[in-house]
């Protein structure tokens, strides 16, 4: 992994980029998961690269939903396993999610690499390895899934997800949440929630928020999801990017992202 100066103004950006980099070198990531981290950082910066209000309300009614559920799952794919796999671990644990690894660019030995990064930060058991089961209406290898895992539950998180696994879980009656940063991708617009956030940044303040509610009782989680209207969430982000961008426009690119 190259080193990166911490006085590099965009150290976390490229830090980051290298950790998807090194996770393709050592047979993790797809190379196709270079270019989609890619298209997610142009939407970082329109957001302006930190968690935005909307984001945080889905993160809540995501942990709400979370706790209530009876199987939750937690999915992951190499891009997940590369930038966020201890904090992947440490969310499943405070929710008392199972792990499942699924991929679009299936291969058994990428299935067991992630595997054994997941039990190197700490997990206790990861699914995905040996799938029984098929999703209906997916002909990719990502319609595998283990049945005491992703078939069997209520409530599954679909990280960095194809709009057609998505749409293929909704359509099984699956409660599906998503962390994407591009707000008018399919699987923001067919998951139940949406996170639209990095996830080296949504993953840990999921799981402050986990810690934090998991004394609540279950009326009030409830009241949480209640209130919670995924489709005003995805148009208060895109609110957010107009009024960003027209305030940068009318102020002046450089200036205002020098000050920032």
């Amino acid at each position: 992994m190259v080193k990166i100066p911490k006085s590099h103004p965009r150290y976390w950006s490229l830090y980051y980029r290298e950790k998807i980099i090194e996770g393709m070198e050592k047979g993790i990531t797809a190379k196709a998961g270079l270019i989609a981290h890619g298209r997610g950082e142009a939407f970082d910066y329109l957001i302006g690269e930190k968690t935005i209000p909307p984001a945080e309300e889905a993160m809540k009614a995501a942990v709400a939903k979370l706790l209530l559920a009876e199987h939750p799952v937690i999915s992951v794919n190499g891009n997940v396993a590369a930038l966020v796999p201890k904090e992947t671990v440490e969310l499943a644990k405070a929710l008392g999610a199972k792990l499942e690894v699924n991929l679009f660019y299936r291969t058994e030995e990428r299935v067991k690499k992630i595997a054994e990064v997941l039990y190197e930060h700490g997990a206790e058991e990861v699914l995905g390895i040996n799938p029984t089961k098929f999703i209906p209406g997916l002909e990719s290898e990502r319609a595998k899934v283990d049945e005491r895992g992703i078939w069997k539950a209520d409530v599954v998180v679909v990280p960095l997800e194809d709009g057609d696994r998505t749409e293929a879980l909704v359509k099984m009656g699956k409660f599906v949440i998503t962390v994407d940063l591009n707000p008018l991708s399919r699987s923001a617009r067919m998951a139940d929630i949406t996170i639209v956030d990095n996830i080296i940044r949504a993953y840990p303040r999921m799981i402050e928020l986990a810690k934090e509610m998991k004394s609540w009782d279950k009326e009030r989680l409830q009241d949480v999801l209640k209130s919670y209207d995924n489709s005003k969430v995805l148009s208060d982000v895109l609110i957010h990017i107009r009024d960003r961008l027209t305030r940068l426009a009318s102020e002046g690119v450089w200036r205002k992202e020098r000050l920032d």
